[in-house]
Order: structure tokens, then C-alpha cells, then sequence
């Protein structure tokens, strides 16, 4: 499967083939056959993906910049198949432009990984020959940077570039989204200013055993997955969530307040009153002040939209009902905190 999807197509059905044939003197008619059948498969597959004009290694990258952020878009092309595209999006250096972009990405982003002989960028990098040159060195092969193509090539600049500003609009959208259901929960909370960042924890375990205390960080970028944290939690009774909960926010908070990470403007503890109070009682005893308790309890038949929400400083009870973007944002972190 990897050599296939390596490109590596004709070397398989090869190494199928012969396979095939050391069944068949064998006698294994029935192991033959399953060979035989697995080779029309593949040679299917390789006739389905092969790409007209893409018969060396190479990669097409375009660059979309909007709205003070770039998208990175790479097609990938193996011994003449499309093996797809992934979209990236690097940080944006002031007043840069599509070609430093560029330029900027190639660098790292082919420091670890092969790199193609062809590059083919929507845009010129600058120091392109000097680029070229290191990358060369590193690859122990010649790399080529184009930007002036034309026919197939030109064409799968133009499909990187139109993937690139999907992606971008896409992510601009929902970025928008974010930020709209984060100013609908400050205004839901009466909160002066608008939250910029949330963590959340949940409770797991396997029949009372093997419990995990997980916790999710978001902001109003959406959700920032380098500072997400897991704990095995152990010396508890097997199915006391309530103590699962306690050991896991010590160790988060005694880190924090050791200076080791950001305090959260709102800590989202996925239970009701009990598991609000254990929340509060921690963040009391290791002198945690500035940090919002909220607790999300599950609504009638644990129907989603009709949770209520728990605050930690006055105990109110809020109802946001099934249409509150505020609610849609805490719904989205509790699941990606299960």
C-alpha cells in the first residue's frame, strides 16, 4: 500500500505478478486467482489516477493571501500519479508578499520531507536560484524552481491556486464564526471584555479502570491543539469522577501557577454543581483567582442544545436555548474535549 500510493505502482503489480506465478506452479489455483484479481484492481486504480503530463516527480504550490492571512496549497505528483493535495497556513510576517511566502514555506517545509525534482510556485520566490540550490544539496538530486510554465504544468499551478483560495475562504468563514460566538458569550456572561482563552476537561475511563482527564484549549482563532493536555489519573476509587476531576485540575493549575503556561479567562468543567464545586475548591486551595468556572450539564434526555450553564462566582444558572451561538461554541469545545 505504501509503494502504490508512493507511485511505486509497476514495482507492486511486479511483485504481485510474481507472487501469482509461484501460486500457480504451486497448485494454489484458488491464492492465483486472488493475486490475479488484486493485479486488474490496481492496474484499474494506476490507469484512474494517472495524470496526463505529470510523468516526473513534482509539486505544484500556490499561495493565497487575504485578509492578513496566507494559505499554502501543494498538489503532489509521483512517477505520474496525483497523490492529492494538503493546504497550509503559515504565519504571516508583516507586509509579506505571496512570492516571500513562498519562499519562506519551501525552506522548512521540505527540510524534513523528499523533495521532487520540479517545484512549480505561482509565484517567484525570492532568491529562487539560491533556493533551488540548497535544496539540490539537500535532496542529492537537482531540484528545479519554476514559476513561467505553460500547458499541463500551468494547469496544475492554476488547480493548486484555486484549491488555495477555497481553503482560504473557507477558513476566513469560519474563523468569522469563531469570533461571533465568542462576542456572543461574553454578552451571554455580561463579561467586560471577550474571552481569549478557554480550556475544558473531561473525564474517560473503561469500565471504572484506566481514567484520563482530558483538556482542550481554545481561543478566538479556534481551537490551539499544541497546548492541549492529557493526564492518566491513578490512586482514585475506579469510578469516582469527582476525584479523576481534582487530580487532573491540581496538576494542570499547579503547573500554571508555577508559571509554567497561560491562565484560562474561563475553565469549562463538563458537569454540573458537584463538579464546579471540585473545580472551585482547587483553584481556592492552590490561590488561582482570575479564572471564570463554568459548568456545562447535559439537558432533559441529554438532548443536545438544552444544556445549562453553571457559573462558579455566583451560582447562577443560564439557559441558552438551542439557537445561541454562545452555546454552540461550548457544545463544540465539550465535544472535542470527549
Amino acid at each position: 500500500a505504501a509503494m502504490f500510493l508512493h507511485g511505486k505502482s509497476d514495482a507492486v503489480i511486479g511483485e504481485l505478478g510474481a507472487a501469482m506465478e509461484r501460486a500457480s506452479a504451486a497448485l494454489e489455483f484458488e491464492k492465483a486467482a486472488r493475486l490475479r484479481d488484486q493485479i486488474a484492481t490496481l492496474k484499474r486504480l494506476h490507469a484512474q489516477v494517472h495524470v496526463q503530463g505529470a510523468s516526473a516527480d513534482l509539486d505544484a504550490l500556490a499561495c493565497r493571501i487575504e485578509s492578513g492571512t496566507a494559505c499554502v496549497s501543494v498538489l503532489f505528483f509521483r512517477n505520474g500519479v496525483n497523490l492529492g493535495s494538503r493546504d497550509f497556513f503559515p504565519r504571516l510576517p508583516t507586509d509579506a508578499d505571496a512570492g516571500a511566502v513562498l519562499a519562506a514555506f519551501v525552506a522548512q517545509y521540505y527540510l524534513d520531507k523528499p523533495v521532487p525534482r520540479e517545484l512549480l510556485l505561482s509565484h517567484a520566490p525570492d532568491e529562487a536560484e539560491l533556493l533551488a540550490q540548497v535544496l539540490s544539496e539537500h535532496a542529492h538530486h537537482a531540484v528545479e524552481i519554476k514559476t513561467k510554465v505553460r500547458g499541463d504544468r500551468a494547469h496544475f499551478v492554476e488547480l493548486a491556486r484555486k484549491n488555495a483560495q477555497a481553503a482560504l475562504a473557507a477558513r476566513l468563514a469560519s474563523q468569522q464564526t469563531i469570533h461571533e460566538r465568542f462576542e456572543s458569550l461574553r454578552e451571554l456572561l455580561e463579561l467586560g471584555d471577550t474571552p481569549q482563552r478557554l480550556e475544558c476537561f473531561d473525564i474517560s475511563h473503561t469500565m471504572g479502570e484506566a481514567t484520563v482527564a482530558s483538556c482542550v484549549i481554545y481561543g478566538p482563532e479556534g481551537a490551539i491543539k499544541s497546548a492541549y493536555r492529557r493526564f492518566n489519573i491513578s490512586g482514585i476509587e475506579p469510578g469516582d469522577d469527582y476525584a479523576a476531576m481534582r487530580q487532573a485540575l491540581e496538576r494542570r493549575y499547579k503547573r500554571l501557577q508555577a508559571g509554567e503556561g497561560v491562565l484560562p479567562d474561563i475553565l469549562l468543567i463538563d458537569g454540573g454543581k458537584g463538579q464546579v464545586a471540585q473545580a472551585l475548591e482547587v483553584l481556592a486551595d492552590l490561590g488561582v483567582s482570575g479564572v471564570l468556572v463554568l459548568g456545562i450539564a447535559k439537558g432533559p434526555e441529554r438532548r443536545s442544545g438544552h444544556e445549562s450553564l453553571i457559573r462558579g462566582d455566583n451560582g447562577k444558572i443560564l439557559w441558552p436555548g438551542p439557537e445561541s451561538p454562545a452555546l454552540h461554541l461550548l457544545d463544540t469545545i465539550r465535544d472535542e474535549a470527549h
